[in-house]
């Protein structure tokens, strides 16, 4: 999963990358949780000027997708993400996998390692950026929620699928990245159905990101300082479980 991510680029590094217009200025955040706003890119309805390629724009939303026909979201859980397998199928998001598809712009994100309590070992959070450095894109679905007296709000989900073999040891998920050359046909909802684009939700490559254990300062969400992704040093990195054979883990499948 994702439950934290960060973003310290700059308006002019976003345009450059994602093709859209240059956003007004907006600070670094280095703790980025559910429920607050979040930068995203979207398809726009009309093409560049001298180019087959729609528009992107940037706009915000609400990190916490709630889809079109909840009635009361109070009453709702709240969706911060969305497994890449099932989401073509799965009512809270096949309408956003079909006609809403985003990108998710981030300089990296936190994850967390929880021991069983048998081991008695205290979790341990990591901050998980790319290799190479400068920003990633997370694949994102949107929806808009309408109140009874018509107001709207934005709101979206990550994408996430099973980890690659670099972050498997601390947790089984992580989000579905999306390279530059695959922008254009993720963003497409108008000729690309979920089925086209299914082979862009795999895991990054194994040596896509760096997995640096940082301090548990990133719990609160009220440190927001870069002082977060600082490495702390550990005994040892986890292990991941060796993977059970398809025989021994049918029963594992609900």
């Amino acid at each position: 999963m994702c439950g934290r991510f960060s973003l310290t680029a700059t308006p002019r590094e976003l345009a450059d990358i994602f093709g859209t217009l240059e956003t007004e200025d907006f600070p670094a955040r280095y703790n980025i949780a559910p429920t607050q706003p979040i930068l995203v890119v979207i398809s726009g309805d009309r093409q560049k000027p001298g180019s087959n390629l729609p528009d992107r724009k940037a706009v915000l939303v609400r990190w916490g997708l709630t889809p079109s026909w909840v009635k009361d979201p109070r009453d709702f859980p709240l969706l911060i993400n969305a497994r890449a397998e099932t989401a073509a199928t799965k009512a809270s998001f096949k309408a956003a996998m079909r006609h809403r598809r985003i990108l998710i712009p981030a300089s990296g994100f936190y994850e967390w390692h929880r021991p069983s309590k048998e081991s008695g070992q205290p979790s341990q959070a990591y901050w998980i950026k790319p290799r190479n450095g400068g920003i990633v894109a997370f694949a994102g679905l949107m929806e808009t929620w309408a109140s009874a007296d018509g107001s709207e709000v934005d709101t979206a989900a990550i994408l996430t699928t099973h980890a690659n073999a670099r972050i498997g040891d601390v947790h089984d998920r992580m989000p579905v990245v999306i390279q530059p050359e695959d922008f254009s046909r993720w963003l497409d909802c108008t000729t690309q159905e979920p089925r086209d684009v299914a082979n862009l939700m795999m895991p990054a490559d194994d040596d896509y990101f760096d997995v640096i254990a940082v301090s548990d300062r990133v719990n609160k969400v009220a440190n927001v300082g870069s002082d977060l992704q600082e490495p702390v040093h550990v005994v040892s990195r986890p292990v991941a479980k060796p993977k059970e054979s398809p025989a021994k883990s049918q029963l594992s499948l609900f």
